[in-house]
């Protein structure tokens, strides 16, 4: 979760200016990692003074936001510094993911640490929505109690959600067969239901490739990469775009939808009304049939990765074809955009052995910038941090990091 820091300009009041400063030497500390920051750091890093940081580092730790160690660090100028770090217990973040066949939740802290998760498998096609996120709000009760056992306090929930999600609805998910489904209102209501006399929780939604491709960014280990075309394979294709370290939503927020890119206009009927879409080739269905396994009981994803590693011939075949298949609707999208690198996830990711040759060639032979090459490093694996649950839940805590004084327990003055 980098960010960039910039004190604020003298014209702002003082407590505009204040508040932006316990934001920036939050962030500095989170950023600087476990253990590493120092006040001295600090104030290099965020350009305050260190009297300054030092008075925002007590207001911190008075309010249960930082943690100081005794450890010391005497390789700058004057006195050693003790460590700073970003406290494991109060405010935290719940991100809930509705797939097609799971809901996985997830709790982060602080830090952006990924404290508590459950997932559960579930068929949720063919389900009245009210009930698929009732079932989610099931477990996310049951997350919270546990968050609340190691002394979290969300304060707030982001929906991961397939299809195409704006104004707090899901406008389309083929594969669920939603339309029009006002996902958070029923979420909050559900959540209600399941924990009566608490305190309600502000919910958000986004789509949920959009917010894996932002914990690919935060903690996947991109190093300097910040653009890049991210794309998460489960029972459909999804896309997210990220340039310069910010997703790319597009007008109205349904930028990335890769999946529904047609390959071939008289090819298999798709969900989404089209013929011949992406999914319909190189999706979790799709590469099932075509591998010969079973796509009941959900073991079918398991058994294909077996197939392949067995160097069974059809299985390994049908991967190859989905390669293909997604190299060439790849290629177009590098040769729009030009990202640095093409992260795949969901079930590509242990896949990638045998899906990356065969896209990468397609990729070298499109592209017409000749920037890419086989075994060139831009196209990568997710890493296993990727999951939209956790970005969902770190899309949260960037709120209590740029406003700490609005949740501290107890308030700040």
């Amino acid at each position: 979760m980098k960010s960039n820091l910039t004190p604020l300009g003298p014209k702002a009041d003082k407590d505009t200016v204040r508040r932006s400063n316990l934001s920036l030497v939050l962030r500095a500390v989170r950023d600087e990692g476990e253990g590493e920051a120092t006040r001295a750091g600090v104030a290099a890093r965020v350009g305050l003074t260190r009297a300054a940081v030092s008075s925002l580092v007590e207001q911190l730790l008075e309010t249960g936001f930082l943690t100081e160690s005794g450890k010391t660090f005497s390789g700058q100028a004057g006195r050693p510094g003790t460590a700073l770090k970003t406290a494991r217990t109060g405010p935290a973040g719940l991100g809930v993911e509705v797939n097609i066949d799971y809901v996985s939740v997830c709790v982060v802290d602080l830090a952006g640490t990924g404290r508590v998760r459950l997932t559960e498998h579930l068929d949720n096609r063919g389900t009245p929505p009210a009930e698929v996120l009732a079932r989610a709000a099931r477990i996310a009760a049951r997350t919270l109690d546990s968050a609340r056992e190691q002394e979290l306090y969300p304060v707030g929930v982001a929906l991961a959600l397939p299809g195409l999600v704006s104004g707090g609805a899901v406008r389309q998910a083929p594969n669920l067969g939603w339309n029009q489904v006002p996902a958070e209102e029923l979420f909050a209501a559900a959540l209600t239901a399941e924990h009566p006399g608490h305190q309600e929780l502000p919910v958000r939604s986004e789509n949920e490739a959009n917010l894996a491709a932002l914990a690919e960014l935060w903690f996947g280990g991109l190093e300097r990469i910040r653009s890049f075309l991210y794309l998460t394979g489960e029972i459909g294709v999804g896309g997210a775009l990220v340039i310069d370290g910010e997703l790319l939503r597009g007008a109205n927020g349904f930028a990335g939808e890769i999946g529904h890119v047609v390959v071939d206009p008289s090819g298999p009927q798709c969900r989404c009304g089209s013929r011949g879409c992406l999914e319909q080739y190189a999706g979790q269905a799709a590469l099932l049939r075509a591998a010969g396994v079973d796509t009941g009981g959900g073991l079918g994803v398991a058994e294909l990765e077996k197939r392949v590693r067995a160097g069974d011939e059809r299985a390994v075949g049908a991967v190859a074809e989905a390669g293909r298949m997604l190299g060439r609707v790849l290629s177009g999208a590098v040769n729009l955009l030009d990202p640095d690198a093409v992260v795949l996830g969901g079930i590509y990711r242990n896949l990638m052995p045998w899906l990356a040759a065969p896209a990468d060639e397609e990729l070298t032979g499109r592209v017409v910038s000749g920037l890419w090459a086989p075994g060139g490093g831009r196209l990568r694996a997710s890493s296993v941090a990727g999951d939209a649950a956790r970005g969902a839940a770190a899309l949260v805590m960037t709120d209590v990091l740029a406003d700490p004084v609005a949740y501290a327990r107890p308030a700040m003055a």
